[in-house]
């Protein structure tokens, strides 16, 4: 942020006369919406700190941090004293009267963009921190910015930069907003796409190795004749021996080589129990390969939407980040599993996973499926909360974006899993349910 491009900003701000709405949208990003419908959006990330404008957009998740809490009840519905960049540095200030201050008490908003030690700071009308968006110890800055603590100013610092006309501020910061949005849902792409790819390629490679039932045919017949031969000759082997050569039954010399660690009388029994695995193997073949088939068809789905997605919030819809730091060591065998607003959901990946969820899920946990196609379900858990539309809304656009590659216009059924009974694998019959549109565009239109 240039100091130039900061007090221009400042000037074009005064103009309003209050903060409606004061909120966290990202980690290091605070929506301010100015007098009801004018919503600015202050990206404090250190190294690349900045404000634009784009229309207001429902927060990814809930922030409930003392900062969030503060920056709520303090800020939210306040009255705009003044706003300034004092001192010629890169530091917005906003000094503002709370809506349930008592006798006009003053409070600050102060961003400061300072590269290293960008921050959010609340200030009371004594100059002591309120809180922060982010805390900052004496180990690493003279400046010490915790609650309690005196705010310090920032030292001098002599700026040399070519001050530029900006003819539309708000054309301007939007164009921020394009820029930065741009360059960042390339990122998040080529970063998702790498990691779903890595997936799908792991079951490929399984696929690769499955074997072929002509092979386990043959290997079958092989261990059922090698244990018919260890019993003909059985009095021959020395307890000693690795090896066993004899004839076949057709008269053929042959070499077996004999398995180490078991005793003599039960080398029979080794090759036959060998025979019946593979028999079993040939047997099941071809469901592991529908498996590890309709799995691959799942992330080719994924990596689709991925690539699809118009912007960043989209893209963290389809392949999220972990909601906290002790659910990064939650896994579950069956399913892919996601947060939405912090409600666990689990997706099918083929027909298999699909009877597994169903059979875990709990009686007030929500199911999800598109109608009159073979799609993935999907489980919301509930813990027996009402979920708000945005959840289920969100939810449905994973199930179709997961399920279908071909763009249209899909109705998606959704109801509590004690009203699904289950047919026949994972066919069902389901009551009592609602339905929510979902346009591939990513557009969803309640019923």
């Amino acid at each position: 942020m240039k100091l130039y491009e900061l007090k221009i900003i400042t000037e074009h701000l005064k103009r309003f006369t209050y903060i409606s709405r004061a909120r966290r949208v990202e980690n290091n990003t605070i929506e301010l919406s100015f007098d009801r419908n004018n919503s600015y959006f202050f990206h404090m990330t250190r190294g690349e700190s900045f404000i634009y404008i784009t229309n207001s957009k429902r927060p990814l998740k809930g922030y409930n941090a003392p900062f969030d809490t503060l920056l709520h009840s303090l800020i939210s519905a306040s009255k705009i004293i003044n706003i300034e960049v004092p001192n010629r540095d890169r530091v917005l200030r906003f000094t503002l009267v709370p809506k349930s201050s008592y006798k006009d008490k003053r409070v600050v908003l102060q961003f400061e963009f300072t590269g290293r030690y960008t921050n959010a700071i609340l200030i009371d009308d004594n100059e002591v921190v309120i809180e922060a968006l982010r805390h900052i110890d004496a180990d690493s800055s003279f400046r010490v910015i915790r609650p309690g603590v005196e705010l310090l100013p920032i030292p001098p610092f002599k700026r040399d930069e070519v001050k530029r006309e900006i003819d539309d501020i708000e054309k301007h910061l939007r164009q921020k907003y394009f820029d930065f949005e741009e360059k960042r849902v390339h990122g998040i792409k080529k970063q998702k796409l790498l990691s779903v790819s890595k997936k799908q390629e792991k079951l490929q490679k399984l696929l690769n190795r499955l074997a072929n039932p002509e092979t386990l045919a043959r290997d079958e017949k092989k261990y059922q004749n090698y244990g018919n031969l260890i019993l003909a000759n059985l009095y021959q082997i020395k307890p000693y021996e690795t090896k066993l050569k004899t004839y076949d039954f057709d008269g053929n010399e042959i070499t077996i080589k004999l398995p180490k660690g078991v005793v003599k009388n039960r080398i029979s029994e080794y090759f036959f129990n060998q025979a019946k695995r593979t028999r079993n193997r040939a047997k099941n073949i071809h469901i592991e390969k529908e498996n590890l088939t309709t799995k691959i068809s799942f992330y080719t789905n994924m990596l689709h939407a991925i690539e699809q997605a118009k912007d960043s919030h989209e893209l963290e819809l389809l392949v999220p980040k972990r909601a906290k730091v002790q659910k990064k060591k939650e896994k579950i065998k069956e399913g892919e599993l996601f947060w939405i607003d912090d409600y666990k959901v689990l997706i099918g990946r083929n027909s298999k996973e699909n009877q597994s969820l169903l059979k875990i899920a709990k009686s007030n946990d929500l199911w999800m499926h598109i109608r009159d196609i073979p799609s993935s379900h999907l489980i919301i858990k509930t813990d027996k909360q009402n979920l708000p539309s945005s959840v289920i809304e969100k939810a449905a656009k994973l199930c179709v974006d997961f399920s279908l590659t071909q763009a249209g216009d899909y109705a998606v059924d959704y109801c509590k899993r004690r009203f699904v009974k289950i047919q026949e694998g994972s066919s069902v019959e389901y009551d009592k349910y609602k339905t929510i549109r979902v346009r591939k565009d990513g557009i969803e239109i309640r019923e």
